[in-house]
Parts: structure tokens; C-alpha cells; sequence
């Protein structure tokens, strides 16, 4: 608790440098010449930003975690321990949105720093206070209400500072920061629990974030905060129909929107999936489901080099042709893994993470092109749409596959490859419409 408290008093002044109002110029914030700083936009200043990104996305999955745990300590039924999750989610999605406007209007750097201490705090109130169904229902919401300053207003600080040739690559290595930090939740979290229960493992996790702050605060402060002017006597909501009116950006919202119907899709029934091919070979059904869990963890890993990979493409062959290579290539597996369910289990481990790896090849670059198709001073408000509008069709695409899974006649344990194949196929039918939005974008680029 004693660190809890310093924590909580070296966060103040941030706070209130966050909440004071700001001058409407391109640095707004002198630059802090004492101390430790990084160079804004070099190799170790995106480092340390992703390192803390890792850290601060360690929570999303933390309740994942110990959810068997909680289920049995709480009494859950399966539906409220997926509705404490699915709080989570919600609280993050409307933050998204609040702080695409606080990036707006404060900028970056500011909505980051200040941000950041209610995302170090909540997690540690959900650890203290969280005790049954509906108190930890309000209080996991309330940690994703806390999280959004993590990722968007870090999206905008790379595009302020990093140049446009890397910027792409930079962006992919925080996609990838992201992923490094679940796997680094669910590691921590697991040799944890070897030494106390599960609220022990959870503040392990929840200590993450506050570190993640303390790196990100050490890493801005070479940094100058931007704010993006608006023009006079425009008002802060203008944002939204000005970014629903510009037609680029909406064409790179809608390819990103029908890239995450296919990813979240991919995520969500992976695990099943390799289960039924594992079962099929004889094993039974508790460790078929135990080995899958693995499986699917070693094809998480792959996201990591996807994202940085297809980053790297997009900044040396171009953007649009990134998304297309590597979208095209996930619905190539869309339409084509479930009917190979049969295949051995190794082989068909290599074909999911090569799923995963171009599945998530072309996140980076989306988030890339759409910085680079909307003026800066709203910025933040196009990804706070994007983020809505993508993250609706992720969650709509896993209830579409399990209702073709149903209505082709199997079951989540069934491994009939026509089964599967059908399942698998709707998230390509819905993500066929990504290419054809990013095309349109690549025509307008060219006029």
C-alpha cells in the first residue's frame, strides 16, 4: 500500500498538467531538458513506449487468467463469468471514444500520462474490492473504462514524431507490444499462482500497468506535447461528421473493420477448432482441450512477427498493397482451414499460425493509413470511430460462425470437414469486403 501511495502523489502533477488548459499551437509543452530523456522517434524512444505498452496491455487478459478460479470462488455460471468479461469490453470500447477526443483537444502525450494513472489504479481496486458476480461486473467495467488512453493517444505520439517511412514498422512493433503483453500476463499470471490464489496472481498483473506508467512517464520526457490545432469557431463534436464525411479515411475505417470481422473471428474459435482436430485423433475430450489451449497459444506468438513484418512491408512497398497481399492471403485460409481439419495436428498448427501471422500482418498499416488520410487536429476522434465500428464487428463475427456451425449440422467437439468448412467460410465472406474497401482507397490515392 505504501507503494500505492507514492505512486498515487508522483501522479498528481501529471493530473493536473493534464487537466490545465491548452494552447492550441504544435507544441504545446517545452521540452524537458533535466533527467532522463529519449530522442522523440528513435529506436529507443519507440522502444521504451512499446515496452510500456506490453506492460499496460498485461490486464486485458488478466481475468482470463484466473476465470476458473473465480468461477468455482464465486459461484459463477458459465454466462456471468463471460458477462464479467464481456464488462471489460464494453468499458474499453466506450473509453476508446472518450479518449479520442481528450487526445484531440489536449493532446497526446497529456491524455497518455494522465490516463495512465486510473489505468495503474483500477486494476488494483478490481483486486481489492471485487468479491461476487455484480461487484466485480461494475469494477472490471471499470477498468476498461481506464485502458483506452493506452493505445490511442500512443497511435497519435507515433505518428507525431516518428518520420513516414518508418512509420508503419513503428506501428506494427506496437501491435505487437500488445500481444507480447497478453502472453507476458498469462505467464506471470501462471507461475504465480504456484505460490498464492488468484487474487495474489492478480496483483502481480495489476502491478504491470504502474510500471508501464513510470516507463512511459521517463519516456515523454524529451517529448513535446502537440495539440493539433481545429480551425476557429469549430466546435469539438465537428470531429465525428468530419471524419464520417472524408471519404479516404472512411474507405481505411471500413477495410479495418472487415479485417477484425476475420481476426476476432480467428481468435475466438481457434481454440475449438483445434480441439475437434485433436479429439479426432483419439484423445479425450479434457486433454484435447488443454493441448488446443497450447496449441492456440503457439499460434498467438505468431502475431508478433506478423505485426512487425507486415509494418515493415508496408513502409518499403507501399500501404495499400501491404493490406492486400496480406489480407488476401487470410482469406485464402478463411476459405480453406476448416476443410482441412483432418490433416495432422502439426500440420495443421503450422496453417493457424500462418493465419494468425497474415491475419494481423495488415493491423499496423491500417491504423497507419488512416493517420495518414485524416487532417492531425482529429485525429484521435477517426480512431475512436474506427474502434467502434471495428470492434461491433468483432464481436458480431464469432455469434455468425457459431450460428453456421450450428446450422451446417456439428458442434464445437464435431470434426467433419464440412462442417468446419462452412464456419470458417463466413468470416472470409465478410472479410472479402476488407480488399475491396482498401482497393477503392488505393484508386483515390492515385487521382
Amino acid at each position: 500500500m505504501r507503494v500505492l501511495r507514492r505512486a498515487a502523489r508522483r501522479a498528481l502533477p501529471e493530473i493536473r498538467q493534464a487537466l490545465r488548459p491548452a494552447a492550441h499551437s504544435r507544441t504545446s509543452e517545452r521540452r524537458a531538458d533535466d533527467g532522463v530523456s529519449w530522442t522523440p522517434g528513435s529506436g529507443a524512444w519507440l522502444a521504451a513506449i512499446c515496452t510500456s505498452r506490453a506492460l499496460a496491455a498485461s490486464w486485458f487478459v488478466a481475468y482470463s487468467a484466473v476465470l476458473p478460479l473465480t468461477q468455482v470462488a464465486w459461484q459463477l455460471s458459465a454466462t456471468q463469468a463471460g458477462l464479467i468479461q464481456s464488462a471489460f469490453h464494453l468499458g474499453y470500447l466506450v473509453s476508446l471514444l472518450i479518449v479520442g477526443f481528450i487526445t484531440d483537444h489536449f493532446g497526446a502525450k497529456r491524455a497518455w500520462l494522465a490516463s495512465g494513472v486510473f489505468a495503474w489504479t483500477s486494476p488494483f481496486v478490481f483486486v481489492f474490492f471485487a468479491d461476487g458476480f455484480w461487484s466485480a461486473f461494475w469494477l472490471h467495467a471499470l477498468t476498461g473504462l481506464c485502458q483506452g488512453g493506452s493505445y490511442t493517444p500512443v497511435l497519435a505520439l507515433i505518428n507525431d514524431h516518428v518520420e513516414r517511412a518508418r512509420r508503419a514498422r513503428a506501428m506494427g512493433f506496437l501491435i505487437a507490444a500488445s500481444s507480447a503483453g497478453y502472453a507476458l500476463c498469462l505467464g506471470v499470471a501462471g507461475f504465480a499462482l504456484q505460490f498464492t490464489d488468484w487474487r495474489g496472481a492478480l496483483s502481480a498483473v495489476a502491478l504491470m500497468p504502474l510500471v508501464a506508467w513510470f516507463l512511459g512517464l521517463a519516456a515523454m520526457r524529451g517529448t513535446a506535447n502537440r495539440v493539433h490545432p481545429r480551425p476557429a469557431g469549430e466546435p469539438v463534436l465537428a470531429a465525428i461528421p468530419a471524419v464520417l464525411r472524408n471519404r479516404n479515411g472512411m474507405l481505411s475505417i471500413w477495410g479495418y473493420t472487415f479485417h477484425n470481422w476475420e481476426l476476432l473471428g480467428l481468435w475466438a474459435w481457434l481454440p475449438a477448432f483445434l480441439t475437434a482436430a485433436v479429439m479426432a485423433s483419439g484423445t479425450a475430450a479434457a486433454d484435447a482441450a488443454a493441448l488446443a489451449l497450447a496449441l492456440s497459444a503457439l499460434t498467438y506468438v505468431a502475431n508478433i512477427g506478423g505485426s512487425i513484418v507486415g509494418g515493415t512491408m508496408a513502409d518499403r512497398w507501399g500501404r495499400t498493397q501491404s493490406i492486400l497481399l496480406w489480407s488476401c492471403v487470410s482469406l485464402a485460409l478463411s476459405f480453406s482451414i476448416g476443410w482441412l481439419i483432418t490433416l495432422p495436428v502439426a500440420l495443421l498448427v503450422a496453417l493457424a499460425c500462418l493465419y494468425n501471422f497474415a491475419g494481423i500482418a495488415d493491423s499496423a498499416t491500417h491504423s497507419t493509413v488512416l493517420a495518414e488520410s485524416v487532417p492531425p487536429h482529429y485525429l484521435g476522434v477517426a480512431y475512436a470511430v474506427r474502434s467502434v465500428i471495428g470492434f461491433a464487428a468483432g464481436v458480431v463475427s464469432p455469434v455468425v460462425f457459431g450460428w453456421a456451425l450450428d446450422l451446417a449440422g456439428g458442434g464445437k467437439t464435431s470434426s467433419d470437414p464440412f462442417v468446419w468448412g462452412v464456419a470458417w467460410a463466413s468470416l472470409g465472406l465478410g472479410g472479402l469486403l476488407g480488399p475491396v474497401a482498401t482497393r477503392k482507397l488505393q484508386r483515390a490515392l492515385r487521382r
